[in-house]
């Protein structure tokens, strides 16, 4: 039963996810010739959503549930950092997709986008090979 409610979640996030056309790679173009807003407000709220929790959990001096206090380090902005997110929006932008809505993809029927599991694998991988000579 553990790990069943994880498939649950997902699977709802993945219905959310193609219910909110967030995995249509022509609203993803879209979005990045300024043509359609809305991923960029759904994009927004999420980064709204995270940074308050972020100061709320350091505001409040909340604990794990374990009794632990939260540790949130700070990021330290390195070559690494750019080229990655280049990288990154590079792929998204061509791609049509960044790791989130991968699999709702696939579930959708969107079989191009193994080539975009691939890739983003591969770039996991290779990320971790050059972790130590990045920073």
């Amino acid at each position: 039963m553990g790990r069943l409610k994880f498939l649950l979640l997902g699977t709802y996030f993945g219905i959310v996810l193609t219910k909110a056309q967030v995995i249509s790679w022509y609203k993803i173009r879209n979005m990045f010739f300024f043509r359609e807003p809305d991923l960029y407000l759904i994009i927004g709220s999420g980064v709204l959503v995270g940074a308050l929790s972020v100061f709320l959990i350091k505001r409040l001096g909340l604990r794990t549930a374990e009794g632990e206090p939260v540790n949130i380090p700070g990021k330290v902005l390195n070559r690494g950092t750019w080229a990655g997110g280049f990288l990154f929006g590079l792929g998204w932008f061509i791609t049509g997709t960044c790791p989130g809505p991968i699999y709702a993809q696939l579930g959708s029927g969107e079989l191009w986008a193994i080539f975009t599991l691939v890739g983003a694998l591969l770039g996991a991988y290779f990320y971790a090979l050059l972790k130590p000579k990045i920073g």
